[in-house]
């Protein structure tokens, strides 16, 4: 099933050029001497300004996938079928750890799904430090003013601009998701992955986090990929992929 929206970007997003590509995606993990395969072999690619939701039940490799697609895990190494990862014209498979470091700091947002805030800062700061990590402790002074605006901005649009001096432990679980998502988007990624960013929300709470999600999306353009379990929020993408023991099982019921 594809599940077609009213969330497409403008029409200036050139629908043809891809953003993401996957391809031969393994994935074996070790728990002690036991191996545990959880991708076999994923190919995906992902439009400029779509919105593809990833399906899945729980360790099917949703979350694996994302992370490699990320920069955060490389895929298993296949002489006879090599795996790639592909940001627009960057294999992140032959890409050193800086580089990495410098693709998560500039091209991509990451929304988990349970925060990761610091809790000793105020949720300005936490969402300021993405533009400090980018910028570098010395770099950061001549880019603070901006990214204090940005924040700001950022907050003010998700509904937090009350809380700005407000600690994590202060707000509600909307509203810490809220701030990281705001985190995610302080360096302006022009790709944001998101793992179950509503999982652990109420319904109603769930709801509005996804309704500022694709309310930004839509103005700023952004290609997005979720992970989810969710088939209501599956439904409201511009495609869903499902991911079934690992493998990629498209709209049609096929396995790729």
């Amino acid at each position: 099933m594809v599940a077609q929206t009213n969330n497409s970007v403008n029409k200036s997003t050139d629908e043809n050029t891809l953003k993401m590509s996957v391809r031969s995606v393994q994935k074996t993990y070790r728990l002690g001497r036991v191996r545990v395969p959880v991708l076999h072999g994923v190919d995906l690619d992902v439009k400029s300004g779509e919105w593809v939701t990833i399906l899945g039940a729980s360790g099917s490799g949703k979350s694996t996938l994302l992370h490699l697609m990320g920069g955060l895990d490389r895929p298993d190494k296949d002489s006879s079928n090599p795996a790639s990862v592909k940001f627009e014209d960057r294999d992140l498979t032959k890409q050193s750890k800086r580089a990495l470091d410098r693709y998560r700091a500039d091209d991509i947002g990451f929304v988990f799904q349970f925060y990761h805030l610091l809790p000793e800062l105020s949720v300005l700061q936490n969402v300021t430090v993405g533009s400090m990590i980018k910028h570098g402790r010395l770099g950061y002074g001549k880019h603070r003013a901006a990214a204090v605006e940005r924040a700001e901005s950022l907050l003010d649009r998700f509904g937090l601009s009350h809380r700005l001096k407000h600690r994590p432990a202060e707000l509600s679980g909307g509203e810490r998701q809220r701030v990281a998502i705001a985190r995610a988007l302080i360096n302006e990624p022009s790709l944001l992955l998101a793992d179950e960013p509503t999982g652990n929300l109420d319904l109603k709470t769930g709801e509005s986090i996804l309704e500022a999600m694709i309310e930004h999306r839509r103005s700023a353009g952004l290609t997005l990929v979720m992970v989810t379990h969710d088939e209501r929020i599956a439904e409201r993408a511009d495609r869903v992929i499902r991911l079934v023991d690992g493998v990629v099982v498209e709209e049609n019921g096929t396995i790729s």
